[in-house]
């Protein structure tokens, strides 16, 4: 298992972003009956979503977060040696998405851009990422960016995950600082046996000639194409309560930590009542166990730092010790640890910006 421990690599901004269109899970009264949606809402812990626009993609709402962090820290956009942008929503198939995001922001050359090809688990596996690479090299900032815009992979008829999931961005600032007494540490976890868990069987190379239209899927009794999000409930909900409290208890054991440690847990925003239940296998306190989804959704690869936006953005001066654990698609797991000032959590920003020059000419 990938574990380790990154001396003076500081978490220094994170700011989110979400689309200005809310959502009520009031909305799927008429389609999918007032009594299903009261049940989904008491299970799940949704009130609302945030639905990207028709020409809004997640880069937008990640581009938007990194503009307004690096004005908030006075960064300038040239001294951004490493861009890593980690989606499940790409802007096209290629070129690589971070590699527009980097013309957008203004970022010089001399900085190495990529994407990650992640979801839930997407934010921890980032900042290890990012963190290792700056670690191993001259570079003292550099930009992880997450983004989903789950909402355009999602069946509208499909009563388990269409008021599930949001649609959002993040930006987070990681800077060198060869003094400091900060540490990250982290541990993650794979398991591609169980790939099918979650996954759109058909849009990229694999199903080429899958058809688009939708119909009932008798697996689950909902109606999808197979170029829109699957999950199966009972497989996500097993590992969610089972595989992930044991990391956690692992890494408690090699760092030699508790509960106690940690001034919050901010987890993956699969659902309430896994939340619920994870807290409860590892007595964590309600008041450090936070919770956005109730207002945001599923938010996939952004719930994490939209969480700590929701909670503490642009707070005070003091700093939070906060446990990270994200966990899902892939299968794929992770929990990484960080001392955070809150002063350096932006509040929630919103926005219905898009990339107005993202086509190519061809008359």
């Amino acid at each position: 298992m990938p574990k380790g421990c990154f001396q003076n690599i500081v978490v220094k901004g994170i700011a989110s972003a979400v689309p200005d269109n809310k959502r009520d899970t009031a909305d799927w009264y008429e389609t999918f009956g007032r009594e299903n949606v009261e049940k989904f809402v008491k299970m799940t812990g949704v009130q609302s979503i945030f639905k990207s626009g028709e020409k809004q993609t997640a880069s937008d709402l990640a581009f938007v977060a990194a503009r307004k962090l690096l004005e908030k820290k006075n960064v300038p956009p040239q001294d951004v040696g490493a861009l890593v942008f980690v989606t499940q929503a790409p802007d096209y198939r290629l070129p690589a998405t971070a590699c527009v995001l980097q013309h957008r922001l203004g970022l010089s050359e001399d900085c190495i851009c990529f994407d990650v090809n992640l979801g839930c688990s997407g934010y921890v596996n980032g900042l290890t990422i990012l963190a290792s690479l700056m670690e191993s090299s001259d570079t003292d900032k550099g930009l992880l960016l997450v983004g989903d815009t789950s909402t355009k992979g999602i069946s509208g008829d499909d009563k388990s995950s269409a008021m599930l999931f949001g649609d959002s961005g993040a930006a987070t600032l990681l800077c060198k600082e060869v003094h400091s007494d900060s540490t990250i540490q982290y541990h993650l976890r794979t398991d591609g046996n169980r790939f099918k868990a979650i996954i759109k069987p058909a849009g990229a190379y694999r199903n080429r000639n899958a058809s688009p239209e939708r119909v009932l899927w008798n697996v689950d009794g909902n109606i999808r194409s197979d170029y829109e999000t699957y999950m199966n409930g009972a497989d996500v909900f097993s590992f969610s309560i089972s595989d992930v409290p044991k990391l956690i208890r692992e890494f408690f054991k090699d760092t030699e930590t508790s509960v106690d440690d940690y001034d919050c847990f901010a987890l993956h925003q699969a659902n309430l009542y896994i939340l619920r239940q994870i807290a409860k296998k590892m007595k964590i306190p309600q008041e450090k166990m936070l919770v956005s989804m109730d207002r945001f959704g599923n938010t996939s690869v952004t719930s994490i730092p939209l969480t700590l936006a929701k909670f503490y953005g642009d707070d005070d001066d003091s700093h939070i010790n906060a446990l990270m654990c994200g966990f899902g698609v892939g299968l794929s797991w992770g929990v990484v640890t960080a001392k955070i000032e809150k002063k350096d959590i932006l509040p929630m920003i919103y926005t219905n910006e898009f990339f107005q020059d993202g086509g190519v000419e061809n008359d």
